[in-house]
């Protein structure tokens, strides 16, 4: 079964605690880094294959109206982007509610006023039939600013109000992967999700959490989103993996270009997954000389790429772009019959990435099968690893553990 492709970010509190900042501007939409909070929260959705993102707007909704066509010219073309406004103030609870007839049966859930650098789709694994949600939990040395999470196993038992005794625990970090059937626990009227509806579902044993030991800032006091202005942007720039794809995520059969043709490479989804983990960004990298000879189409290539798109997500992984280089001297269609700076050996597709996101390069390499792949990330200033056959999960952890 595919893996939602839809998140709700809750943008509608007043965000009281930062005073005359948020008196005419919601809290979501302040500048972090020259450009609204709320981007960052898009930007992520967006990279991990949410493509349907719905933000739940009430406290100076007009505001985004303005606002959201600049988060949408700054989106992939894939994503659409929709504001849902409640008729009054209904809390968290109270704006799902109102949002229901527009939610999927799974979906996942942002608070609008966090941040929480985790693999978005490690939530939506094999959530348990009795489960109505799951919960990102980080683990806090001092909680006195928070309320706290008692965990069991994977199940949320119950929740504590914060306490000046602060100390170590477990908080909520404002990241949820739900199903459709949490609207049946909210009743009518204002209704919190944090304090009326989570611990009832605690009580009955129908929410898990996992916790992540990842980077977590929350915007909703004046020394956070002064310290937000620095650490968010600079948490955006991490290292990336490069992956040619045909012998190194799955087996190279020759111009395979449908999903009968495509037999997964041992452990590639699992490495994938281990990547995005580890906060990699993940790039795949491929010559498709197939398109240039007339074995298949450009939009054949697309098409694969997203039906491997779904496959990753049901075990929790995704790349972040897919990109290929259709062109070859000896083509026989004449549109694609050239040279590219963008195929392999040349490192056209790599030097591209690198320019449109904000990779760490001193940390980045790639994994080819070939030499060409080597030879490109070497003039991309890249180091570059032959991937002789095996499981690449091993073959990556190695990688991984070798880093300076």
């Amino acid at each position: 079964m595919s893996v939602s492709r839809q998140c709700v970010i809750l943008v509608g509190g007043k965000g009281s605690r930062l005073g005359a900042l948020t008196r005419e501007r919601p809290k979501p939409l302040l500048a972090v880094g020259g450009r609204p909070f709320l981007s960052y929260l898009v930007q992520e959705a967006a990279r991990h294959g949410f493509t349907r993102i719905l933000l739940l707007a009430g406290f100076k909704a007009e505001v985004f109206a303005d606002e959201v066509a600049a988060l949408r010219a700054a989106a992939p073309a894939t994503v659409d982007l929709k504001v849902i406004v409640e008729p009054e103030p209904m809390g968290t609870g109270g704006a799902l509610k109102f949002a229901g007839p527009h939610l999927d049966e799974t979906f996942l859930l942002l608070n609008g006023d966090s941040l929480f650098d985790i693999n978005l789709l490690d939530l939506s694994i094999a959530l348990p039939d009795a489960g109505v949600a799951r919960l990102a939990l980080k683990a806090q040395p001092d909680v006195s600013r928070y309320g706290t999470v008692e965990l069991a196993a994977d199940r949320v038992r119950r929740f504590a109000e914060k306490s000046a005794a602060g100390g170590p625990g477990l908080i909520n970090g404002g990241v949820y992967w739900m199903r459709r059937a949490i609207l049946d626990h909210i009743g009518p009227g204002a209704v919190s999700l944090e304090t009326d509806v989570l611990p009832t579902l605690a009580a009955s044993s129908r929410l898990f959490g996992k916790v992540y030991d990842r980077f977590m800032l929350d915007i909703g006091l004046p020394d956070t989103l002064e310290q937000a202005q620095s650490s968010i942007p600079a948490q955006m720039r991490r290292p990336a993996v490069f992956l040619d794809r045909d012998g190194v995520i799955n087996r190279d059969v020759g111009y395979a270009h449908r999903s009968d043709q495509i037999v997964w490479v041992e452990g590639a989804l699992a490495a994938i997954k281990s990547l995005n983990d580890a906060g990699y960004y993940v790039f795949v990298v491929s010559n498709q000389a197939g398109v240039a000879r007339g074995n298949y189409t450009e939009t054949d290539v697309k098409a694969l790429h997203a039906w491997m798109a779904e496959r990753m997500a049901e075990q929790g992984a995704h790349v972040d772009a897919f990109s290929y280089c259709p062109y070859h001297p000896e083509g026989i269609v004449a549109e694609y019959a050239k040279a590219s700076p963008r195929r392999k050996p040349a490192p056209g597709m790599i030097l591209d990435l690198l320019q449109a996101w904000p990779v760490q390069k001193a940390d980045s390499f790639l994994i080819g099968d070939k030499a060409i792949d080597v030879e490109a990330a070497a003039a991309a200033g890249l180091p570059g690893y032959l991937f002789e056959g095996g499981d690449l999960r091993v073959f990556v952890a190695d990688r991984l553990a070798r880093r300076p």
